[in-house]
């Protein structure tokens, strides 16, 4: 009942305002796998990197602190010059193991989602001290979806770890018989790539559960179609308003179009459906500019504007449609019309020095002008 009175099924995907919200309320996509991974491979590469040198660091220091003197012994601030030097060697080689790990460790847990800081999530909430929410979270789908992992877990790891141990379980044996430091850097290798091995084999659990996580936080996110409505109209508004600015707009640019008739040059037509009047600028240069345009009655009613403002009026119907379908009002004309359009802009010139009596009456305007075939409608 209650999603039949939301609107339906939860069956569109969240819109941007819905992921932006979620977001800010610490609703993000996390793969603790995905981080688990990172850290423990960034571990071991750590180690890999400066085992050797902490390794050193370590034995320099050992070394020092089991050979101090009767004088140093009897003496407390050589002791604590002492300690603090032997620690001192150490510290270099494993601050670079920390850093290594802790940017794993940011790319793990920053590599779903992206890094947030939401103060919400942090805040306590009811529901997390809820013994029933509780319970619900112990016992419900994503609590089996957990176990499921735990056991994939434990497989993957038991099988990589049993093969890692019979295929190197020669090399082991052979460690007693190698001499002492030599068994020992030995050892400590094996370890290190029967360490990195195991964490690799993680990837095939990470690889599961990132887009799991990924899907689950999209099911979470879903939204009614009802919803969908409901936020558009709370975001961009109802649309009747909508379409009440869109009316207002197109009347305000229709009342500009006809003020700039008559200041046009010349209005061209085809002669009854399409009306378009052009203006070319001397001073500015450049193409010549569509003032207007329009068809059926709002081309009679550029026409009669034209007309009152003794407008020249011309008929030419492949180029009054062409400029009505490839020409926007206030911006220039496509240049692939300039040829044509320079021919009857010529003509309105040279008729308006024929009415002052400067001129004889010029030849009338071609009808095929020189239009492209792409243009032509």
């Amino acid at each position: 009942m209650a999603e039949a009175e939301s609107g339906g099924e939860r069956t569109e995907d969240p819109t941007g305002k819905k992921l932006e919200d979620a977001r800010k309320k610490g609703q993000i996509a996390r793969s603790k796998e995905l981080a688990t991974m990172f850290v423990l491979v960034g571990s071991a590469c750590g180690m890999m990197v400066v085992g050797s040198s902490l390794v050193d660091a370590l034995s320099t220091m050992m070394s020092r602190l089991f050979s101090i003197t009767r004088e140093e012994a009897m003496d407390l601030s050589a002791i604590f010059s002492l300690f603090s030097g032997a620690v001192g060697t150490v510290i270099p080689p494993m601050l670079w193991l920390f850093a290594i790990i802790a940017v794993a460790a940011l790319v793990g847990n920053t590599m779903l989602g992206g890094i947030s800081i939401s103060w919400e999530a942090i805040g306590p909430k009811a529901s997390r001290m809820s013994p029933a929410a509780g319970f619900k979270r112990m016992f419900g789908v994503q609590a089996y979806v957990e176990l499921l992992k735990s056991f994939l877990k434990f497989f993957v790891v038991f099988f990589v770890a049993y093969s890692l141990l019979s295929g190197l379980f020669p090399q082991i044996l052979g460690l007693s018989l190698e001499a002492v430091p030599i068994n020992f850097a030995h050892a400590v290798n094996l370890l290190l790539w029967m360490f990195l091995t195991l964490t690799v084999s993680l990837v095939v659990i990470a690889l599961i559960d990132a887009p799991y996580q990924v899907w689950k936080h999209n099911k979470e996110l879903k939204m009614t179609k009802q919803e969908v409505k409901d936020e558009m109209k709370n975001t961009e508004g109802s649309p009747e308003i909508k379409g009440r600015i869109r009316r207002t707009q197109y009347e305000m640019s229709q009342r500009r179009m006809m003020q700039d008739i008559p200041d046009s040059d010349v209005v061209i037509t085809n002669p009854t459906h399409y009306s378009i009047a052009l203006k070319y600028d001397n001073e500015r240069g450049g193409a010549p500019m569509l003032t207007a345009k329009g068809i059926d009655e709002m081309a009679l009613h550029i026409r009669k504007i034209a007309k009152e403002h003794n407008v020249e009026i011309l008929q030419s119907p492949a180029l009054a449609r062409s400029l009505y379908y490839t020409g926007e009002v206030n911006e220039e004309i496509p240049e692939e019309l300039f040829g044509a359009v320079a021919q009857v802009l010529a003509f309105v010139y040279q008729l308006n020095e024929h009415k002052k009596g400067l001129a004889k009456r010029p030849t009338p305007v071609s009808k095929n002008l020189p239009i492209p075939e792409k243009f032509r409608y």
